[in-house]
């Protein structure tokens, strides 16, 4: 018996990316919101709880006024998953990058993309994206745009340790990495952490881990209990909201792995600013 194909339509897909580039650049996600509230219950510097305050009400107007959360309104990050069964009439990159250019024009967000990245003239629309694709059983295809500022990105990092470094190296590393960063990334941050495959392969997880529900546990209790504790050392950094101190440096800590070789140990950060921006369609 043969499988049902599913097929969608390339306009279907565009149309969807116009309106999650919207979406995500102008509503911050239920659970980041709840977070960002959480924190400002426990606050007691009035600098971190001004900082808060104003974050909270900027994402208020954002939401309201349809009007992007930051003037940085990122490069657009696209992760595509396929059903095997799905079939896409059209050049799917195609209408991706469609779908951003749309999106971007429509919500009035800043064109931030360049051609090259030593001549540096503007694309003058946010294209191209950055896109992966990855697969899955069924008929679905599901799209989730993650803008992603600067501001945040170029405080990531990535290193490659000695197998006998160990967990102790990682944990250092992660939260240097949050050190230097300070206040560029604008805290309260979520630290996105990836660990194993290869070099690049790292990297990716360590955005991928920044797409997981902010307030969540792992699945793992071993990585568990080392991403809380990834977190408290952050806290007690005291960069705070905004950079004015305070006990809210990140809103979480998000760890995923992957096999490795036996003498590598990958490890990246990944760092998301107050916002980390991210929504998703399933079709």
């Amino acid at each position: 018996m043969t499988d049902h194909v599913r097929i969608i339509d390339a306009k279907q897909i565009t149309q969807t990316v116009a309106e999650l580039c919207v979406k995500a650049n102008t509503c911050i996600g239920a659970d980041i919101l709840s977070a960002l509230t959480q924190s400002r219950a426990r606050e007691t510097s009035p600098l971190a709880q001004s900082a808060l305050d104003t974050i909270l009400e900027n994402a208020r107007i954002a939401e309201r006024e349809k009007l992007p959360v930051c003037q940085d309104t990122g490069m657009a990050v696209v992760f595509v998953t396929i059903g095997s069964n799905v079939h896409i009439s059209g050049d799917i990159d195609a209408a991706i990058n469609e779908g951003v250019r749309q999106g971007y024009r429509d919500g009035y967000c800043r064109n931030s993309v360049v051609r090259d990245p030593i001549n540096r003239v503007n694309t003058g629309d946010n294209t191209p994206a950055v896109i992966y694709y990855d697969f899955m059983p069924g008929d679905e295809l599901r799209i989730t745009v993650a803008p992603k500022g600067f501001g945040s990105e170029n405080m990531s990092g990535i290193r490659m340790f000695n197998p006998s470094d160990g967990l102790p190296a990682v944990e250092d590393f992660v939260v240097n990495t949050v050190k230097t960063a300070g206040a560029n990334p604008c805290p309260p941050i979520i630290v996105g952490v990836g660990i194993g495959g290869t070099m690049e392969k790292a990297a990716l997880l360590s955005k991928q881990a920044l797409l997981r529900d902010t307030g969540g546990v792992h699945p793992e209790p071993f990585w568990a209990d080392v991403e809380a504790r990834l977190l408290t050392s952050v806290n007690s950094l005291n960069i705070g909201p905004s950079g004015y101190g305070g006990r809210t440096s990140a809103l979480a800590v998000h760890i995923l792995t992957y096999p490795t070789h036996i003498a590598g140990l990958p490890v990246a950060v990944n760092i998301g600013c107050h916002a980390t921006r991210h929504q998703t369609e399933v079709l």
